[in-house]
């Protein structure tokens, strides 16, 4: 077994009103902590789903296991071979190596914390994100940077069926 020892000595407060947010409606996403202000324990963020709208693509994390918990709404997550239905207070945690992907339910919204452990610094990978969204880069930029992110993208049929 491993044990992460994170480094920081100082409680991290991130007030709502503080976060930088990415996005807009239908997908949105609040910066919570990376891993840099927890001493590499985590990375967290909050992202906000409306009417069915995708979230996540297929991918993996080789070092990072990755935590979702649905604070409110219904979402569908990729987990291996498996799409979860989860519902608000509902949690699932995929393990390094896994495939998986996340969504609001078809038809629904779905506010999820997500948080990442031990921590990848996330941040400018989801401003990355909103540069490809812009148009200010193409998407196929993103295969550059997945060593750099611990996000390695994969095509999972299991999820375009269920989001087809």
């Amino acid at each position: 077994m491993s044990l992460i020892v994170p480094n920081f000595d100082e409680s991290v407060i991130v007030r709502s009103a503080e976060a930088e947010v990415i996005g807009r409606a239908p997908t949105t996403i609040r910066l919570l902590a990376d891993s840099s202000s927890t001493g590499g324990a985590l990375s967290t963020q909050r992202v906000t789903l409306t009417d069915g709208a995708d979230g996540a693509k297929p991918h993996h994390h080789s070092n990072s296991a990755e935590l979702f918990y649905v604070l409110d709404g219904t979402a569908q997550l990729l987990s291996g071979e498996q799409v979860v239905t989860a519902e608000r207070g509902d949690l699932v945690i995929v393990p390094p190596g896994l495939a998986h992907a996340f969504a609001a339910a078809p038809g629904e919204d779905a506010d999820i914390l997500i948080v990442i452990t031990p921590g990848v610094e996330r941040f400018e990978y989801f401003r990355h994100l909103e540069r490809i969204a812009y148009g200010k880069v193409p998407p196929e930029s993103l295969l550059d940077v997945q060593e750099l992110y611990d996000t390695y993208f994969l095509n999972s049929k299991t999820w375009n069926d269920a989001r087809a």
